[in-house]
C-alpha cells in the first residue's frame, strides 16, 4: 500500500526535475572521478618514468604533486555537489514539500 502523500510527490513534476537533475549531475562528478583517479593510475602502471622525474634538485618526483592533484579534485567535486545540493535541490525539495505536504 503506498502512502497517498508519497504518491503526489512522485507524481510532481518538480519532482522529476529533482531526480533528473541530481541523477544527472552525481553521475557526471562520478566519471569526472573515475577519469582522474583512473588516469592517475594508469600513469602509474603505464608510463613510471614519467611520473618518477625528479622536480628541482631534491628527492620529490613529478607522481607526488599529481597524486596531491588527485586529492585536491576529489575534495573540491564534493564541495561542488554539497554547493549545488544546498542550493538548488534544497530548493526544489522544499518547493515540492510545500506544495505536497500540507
Amino acid at each position: 500500500m503506498t502512502d497517498p502523500v508519497v504518491a503526489r510527490i512522485r507524481a510532481n513534476p518538480k519532482y522529476q526535475e529533482l531526480k533528473a537533475k541530481r541523477n544527472r549531475f552525481g553521475w557526471t562528478l562520478t566519471v569526472a572521478m573515475l577519469v582522474v583517479y583512473f588516469g592517475y593510475i594508469s600513469l602509474i602502471a603505464f608510463n613510471k618514468e614519467f611520473l618518477s622525474q625528479k622536480i628541482g634538485a631534491g628527492v620529490t618526483s613529478l607522481g607526488i604533486p599529481i597524486g596531491m592533484g588527485v586529492i585536491l579534485f576529489t575534495v573540491l567535486i564534493t564541495g561542488l555537489y554539497v554547493r549545488r545540493a544546498n542550493n538548488e535541490f534544497d530548493r526544489l525539495t522544499r518547493e515540492i514539500l510545500e506544495k505536497e505536504v500540507k
